[in-house]
């Protein structure tokens, strides 16, 4: 899919994955050719270079033998100047002998009116051999290559004559025209062949990925058991596939506890609804006298309160599970607000005949309401499911340097082993405790851990049937620096 951006132009990055790869892996390939053929043009060129340059220098060698060692026998010479350069059916080439004085003695027929004298570079000294050349274009448009240099003249005298030599390379520019076609060929076959390949690799690469989106797509709210199984997808997707079947288990366990928790909320709300009407029918359906009716206001009382307790701490868990709320951090002792809530079940305590102690102390860097509430919820579940004798301790105490712990313990009933991983789920209460408090909605504990959640801490929790439950809050403790 091509997007445009604020200018109306169609951005790279709005190309589809396929797209992207196959544009990629041509560009590469291309510039891949690209730099193939220029290496190969340079050294097809270089190496016909290397050849005219070799020959250059092997033919001014043989004509300074000649005149070295025939400089009386202007036969051989002129045989070598005139007949040699003509007679040679694969490669073209002129010679001409100048005196000092820079005055033509000998050339091969028409070299005058090919390559003047004055086009060729200075001549290389006697001594020298011939190691490179220069490029020109002759009069007739032909391009050669020139060399000159200086040659004895017999063995005894010290006469000297200028050797100029150009050799005709129309053939090599021939050939490397030709070879230039043949690259431009090469590199548009091979952008296209590339761009093909491109387009069939990056599907067979994204056709996982495809496969990937059909599966997520077969994934519903009624399928959630579905996974994408990693095990089958290349390595570069295997992370994308355990981070999506992680991705499921916790959209599959959060969905099962909001199914749970409607069905809790529903059934929780019924219960009183249910006391409301059932109690309103039986007083409509006869005239009652003012204390029967002031008594079933009293109990509807009862069932308002409930509902109203049951309201708010729904309120409350959802205000602690928006990102956005705030808690007011002060420091306390922890004891001290442990003890004010003690004083509150102090009463309840000893109507309960359960013993309640305090004791250790730490400087706690908290929320002070929500505080008390969590160790309010705390004691108060301790009290309802301990027997009369029972004892229930709060001990404040520092872990070791980055945490805080608040532990209370009681000699309750205990809590069987696989009721442990849910004890803190809203509405869930474990069955065999629901006699010990009838009116319980199992909300407290979801606050409890709603408020160590606000607090980045944790709650933990040991249990035991009839041994007793112990309920850890870690409170960390503030960054010094933060």
């Amino acid at each position: 899919m091509f997007l445009k951006n604020a200018r109306g132009k169609t951005t790279f990055m709005a190309w589809s994955i396929t797209g992207r790869l196959t544009v990629l892996y041509t560009v590469s390939v291309f510039l891949i050719l690209v730099i193939v053929s220029i290496f190969l043009y340079w050294v097809l060129s270089n190496n016909l270079l290397t050849e005219e340059n070799e020959f250059l220098g092997a033919k001014v060698q043989v004509l300074r033998d000649i005149l070295l060692k025939t400089p009386d026998d202007p036969e051989i010479i002129k045989e070598e100047v005139q007949w040699e350069t003509s007679a040679n059916r694969f490669v073209k080439y002129y010679v001409r002998f100048l005196n000092n004085k820079g005055k033509t003695m000998i050339e091969t027929p028409g070299m005058d009116k090919v390559i003047n004298p004055l086009f060729f570079p200075p001549p290389i000294s006697i001594n020298e051999t011939v190691q490179k050349s220069v490029k020109c274009r002759a009069m007739n448009g032909s391009p050669y290559l020139l060399v000159s240099a200086m040659a004895k003249l017999g063995s005894k005298g010290n006469k000297q004559r200028i050797v100029q030599i150009a050799l005709d390379v129309s053939d090599d520019y021939a050939i490397l025209a030709i070879y230039r076609k043949e690259l431009l060929i090469a590199l548009f076959l091979g952008t296209l062949i590339s761009a093909g390949a491109g387009i069939a690799i990056a599907r067979k690469g994204m056709k996982p990925i495809q496969e990937i989106a059909k599966a997520a797509q077969r994934i519903t709210a009624t399928h959630l058991h579905e996974r994408i199984n990693p095990a089958r997808w290349p390595m570069e997707l295997t992370v994308l596939a355990s981070a999506f079947d992680d991705m499921l288990v916790r959209l599959e366990d959060s969905f099962e506890r909001l199914s749970q928790f409607s069905a809790d909320l529903a059934h929780e709300l019924r219960t009183p609804i249910n006391n409301l009407m059932g109690e309103t029918e039986v007083t409509l359906s006869k005239i009652r006298t003012v204390d029967d009716y002031k008594q079933i206001l009293e109990s509807s009382m009862e069932e308002f309160s409930r509902l109203s307790r049951m309201i708010d701490n729904l309120l409350f868990l959802a205000r602690a599970e928006n990102p956005e709320t705030q808690i007011e951090r002060t420091n306390f002792s922890a004891i001290n607000e442990v003890d004010a809530v003690k004083e509150f079940y102090d009463a309840l305590a000893e109507e309960h005949g359960v013993n309640i102690a305090c004791n250790g102390d730490v400087i706690l860097n908290a929320d002070q309401n929500l505080f008390r509430r969590a160790i309010s919820n705390l004691i108060s579940n301790a009290l309802k499911y301990t027997g009369k004798g029972g004892n229930v301790t709060i001990t404040a105490q520092k872990s070791n340097n980055h945490y805080i712990e608040i532990i209370v313990k009681d000699t309750g009933c205990g809590i069987e082993k696989e009721h442990l991983s849910k004890i803190f789920d809203r509405f869930y209460r474990v069955q065999n405790t629901k006699s010990l408090n009838p009116r319980g909605t199992g909300l407290g504990l979801a606050i409890v851990k709603s408020i160590m959640d606000m607090h980045l801490g944790s709650v933990n929790i040991q249990s035991e049937p009839g041994k007793g439950t112990t309920v850890v809050l870690v409170f960390p403790l503030p960054d010094p620096e933060g």
